[in-house]
Parts: C-alpha cells; structure tokens; sequence
C-alpha cells in the first residue's frame, strides 16, 4: 500500500520495503511495511507480570489487541510474584486469544503464523507463552517465531505514523533493562551501553516504596513529582563527568533514602523528593542520549519501555535540537502483545515450521546477540 507522493525505498537486506515520505529536511518511514507474501501474525506477549495479545496483518497493519495487566494482584506483595504471574498467564492467554480474533473477525485458521516472547524474562511466565505459541501453531500447521522482549520494544515506534527510518539510536527504558543501541535496521543491533546495576525502572519503582508508595512506583512517583518544589534538594547525575555511554541508578536510589530520612517525612518532603530524584533521572538520561547521536552521528531517537511513558522524560528529549524522537503510543510503552506480532512480522521469513511442538526459552537474551532476518 503506497501513499500519494511517496519514494520506495529497498534497504540492503531487501527483506523490507519501506514507504517513505519527505517533509523538509525531515524523512519518515510510513506505517506500512510490504513484506511480499500476505500474513496474519498473532503475537504473544507473557514475560512478566502482563499478558499481551495482537494480530499483526502485513498489509492492513494492527488488526485487533488485548492486553491483561496483573498490577493489583502483585500488589499486594509490593513486587512480582513469578509463580502467582506464571499461574495468571495459563488462565488469561487463551481467552485473550479468542477475544483478539472476535475483535479482528478472524478465526483460527486464519492465522498465518505465531510470535511469541522467549526471553529475556521471567522463566516461568516466558514458557507459558512459549507453550502455548508452539502448541497453537503445531495444531494449526503454521510457523512460530521466539521474538526478544527487548527487539519488540525496539521496534515498537515503527508501529506508529509518522515511525523512523533507519538508521537511529534507542534508549531502551524497560523493567529491568536501560540500553542504548545503535540500530542499523532490523536485526542490526550494537550495544552502546547499559546499566551497571539498578535499570531506571527498578530505580523508580525502589525509590517510590522506601517514600511509601503504592506498587509498581513508578507512576505514583512521577505523579507526586508533580506537586514538588524544584531546586529544592539536588541530586547528583551519575556517571556524567566521565566518558562512555553506560548508566548507575542505585546511587540515586540511596541517596534519596538518606535525603528523605533527614526531614521531617512531610507529603510536600516527599513530592520535593520525587521531583529532585526524577529530574536527576531525565537529565542523565538526556546527556547519555546526546552522547551517542554524536557518537553515531545519528539524528534519529527512538524512546521505549516503560519509562518511555514518563512525561518529564518526554518534555526534555523533545527539546534537543536537531534531533527527531519517536516513541510509541502510550498504550504500547508497556509490555504488550502488539509488538510482539510486529516484531514477528518484520521477521516472517525466518519463521521455520516444526514437525513437533519443542522450544526453549532464554531469561537472559542479549540484544546484541540477534541477527538480520
């Protein structure tokens, strides 16, 4: 599908075919991808606490997608429970299944293929969906592919309009994970650097419970940020006086502990806080971002994850000049099922059919180690 005054463009894999169209000086991938042969992809999305359904269609795009978060079960325990998120997951995915494909009219038999999250994590909740994939397809007579977590938060923006051409630098802010990659297309990942210990995320979601916050924090956090006093307390910036693209959140983390056991733990103490620890957070995080477009030369930014959500964030990296961001759409920062049938889209033709239903899954599935389709 072409739009009106639109360039083709074949990138050197020739697996993709990208509709582009030019505005200024600015250059944009459209929605769309063709991807020769038509194909229904059912993604399945299970590595935590979420479970993600969708139907991706290589021509019409995004069919239909559900999503079950198990928030208010895990908070009761202020984190994930793996075995309670594993056990929820065998109950939601097959209905989920079944609503997505009343939503996009479509039955069983009218899937082409299954995506499937394998890795990178939670073991037990990754071979559920993993299970269930393989089995689906088996009995259906279709191919099924293990997609990386972390390639479909990657890839996600690409599900958007106007979404960025190739090549381009992400920031990936999710659970347990805080990447930059150099990204030269699909496939196509260099590592550029990562968290040495806490990712933002558990960052966030650690300071907001030892300020007595809900689980997961970090909304909770992020909100009471709103209502504090800026400049009132200054948190440092870790490991931006030095060079390298690599981060260290857990330093932010105890110095928040100590900052708030020095006052009288007042809400407007708090809110100050979350202010003063979000604003270190979104501003090492821009310095990192800006490191590496002028490492690659890149003009392009692509933000996802969970964090991608945070609007401080979004604020500061929107106003970095000669730069364009991209991020997905609010619903699909979080972990989700849509990506995972994009992602397994963009990857259709490494999909081999199995005579038997095996599989493996992988809790720790480096970024770096995926190939081209």
């Amino acid at each position: 599908m072409e739009t009106p005054n639109c360039t083709k463009y074949l990138p050197e894999s020739k697996q993709l075919n990208h509709f582009i169209y030019k505005k200024g000086h600015n250059t944009h991938v459209y929605s769309q991808y063709s991807l020769g042969k038509k194909m229904r992809v059912l993604g399945i999305e299970s590595s935590c606490d979420e479970t993600g359904i969708a139907i991706y269609d290589t021509e019409k795009g995004l069919l239909a997608h559900r999503l079950f978060s198990q928030i208010a079960m895990h908070a009761e325990y202020g984190g994930v429970v793996p075995e309670l998120a594993s056990r929820d997951h065998i109950r939601k995915t097959l209905p989920l299944i079944e609503e997505v494909l009343s939503e996009a009219g479509l039955s069983r038999s009218d899937i082409d293929g299954i995506a499937y999250t394998a890795g990178p994590g939670l073991a037990g909740a990754l071979l559920v969906g993993a299970a269930i994939g393989r089995s689906l397809a088996w009995a259906l007579n279709i191919p099924a592919l293990a997609i990386n977590h972390m390639e479909g938060h990657l890839l996600s923006p690409l599900l958007e309009t106007p979404s960025p051409a190739f090549p381009f630098v992400s920031l990936l802010v999710s659970g347990g994970h805080t990447l930059l990659v150099d990204v030269k297309g699909v496939g196509q990942y260099e590592l550029l650097g990562e968290s040495i210990d806490d990712a933002v995320g558990e960052a966030f979601d650690k300071t907001a419970k030892l300020l007595g916050m809900d689980y997961p924090g970090g909304p909770y956090l992020a909100a009471k940020a709103e209502q504090g006093i800026a400049d009132r307390f200054v948190f440092p910036r870790p490991m931006t006086n030095r060079p390298g693209l690599d981060f260290s959140f857990s330093g932010l983390k105890t110095f928040a502990m100590n900052t708030w056991l020095d006052t009288k733990q007042t809400e407007q103490d708090k809110a100050d806080i979350a202010l003063a620890f979000q604003t270190a957070v979104v501003e090492t995080l821009a310095i990192k971002c800006k490191r590496a477009l002028k490492q690659t030369g890149h003009k392009r930014l692509v933000v996802a994850g969970g964090v991608s959500a945070n609007k401080a964030l979004r604020h500061k990296l929107d106003s970095m000049k000669g730069v364009e961001v991209f991020y997905p759409r609010q619903a699909f920062c979080s972990d989700n099922g849509a990506m995972i049938a994009f992602a397994g889209a963009m990857r259709h033709e490494a999909m081999k059919h199995q005579d038997v239903p095996s599989f493996t899954v992988r809790p720790r599935w480096p970024l770096n180690e995926l190939s081209p389709p």
